[in-house]
């Protein structure tokens, strides 16, 4: 998975569907910070420990959605080393959007950026809206 990590939302998505069905939980996303702390890890386990991480989060995470304090895992580097300026700007970006439950007009407003920018911003890091976001 190390070298792969474009499949870790996918199989992150797979687990948390997985899961969710099995513990009867209404969990349908993880949090751009969560996201972003998983694609720091290193898994030296591969895909079973990331299930196994997934597992572990959905047991103790709450609805809606799995959060960074759900993961229990610990990076090797410190928290900022070696991110680039775009991806903080992305956890940021993602982290505003999801804070402002989809709505890109505030979340524009909150960014002081045009909507237009953030549309496009939002396209580039492959957010999609979710029906939960318009609740």
């Amino acid at each position: 998975m190390r070298q792969r990590k474009t499949d870790i939302p996918l199989l992150v998505d797979h687990f948390m569907h997985k899961f969710s069905t099995s513990m009867n939980k209404r969990i349908t996303r993880v949090s751009p910070p969560a996201m972003e702390l998983l694609d720091r890890y290193d898994w030296p386990g591969n895909v079973r420990e990331l299930e196994n991480a997934v597992e572990r989060a959905m047991v103790v995470g709450q609805e809606p959605e799995l959060r960074e304090q759900d993961f229990s895992l610990k990076l090797s580097a410190p928290e900022h080393a070696a991110r680039s300026l775009e991806d903080v700007e992305r956890a940021h970006v993602l982290c505003v959007i999801d804070e402002c439950r989809g709505n890109q007009t505030l979340a524009a407003e909150v960014l002081e950026i045009d909507r237009v920018t953030l549309h496009n911003k939002l396209k580039k890091y492959g957010w999609k809206k979710t029906t939960a976001d318009a609740l």
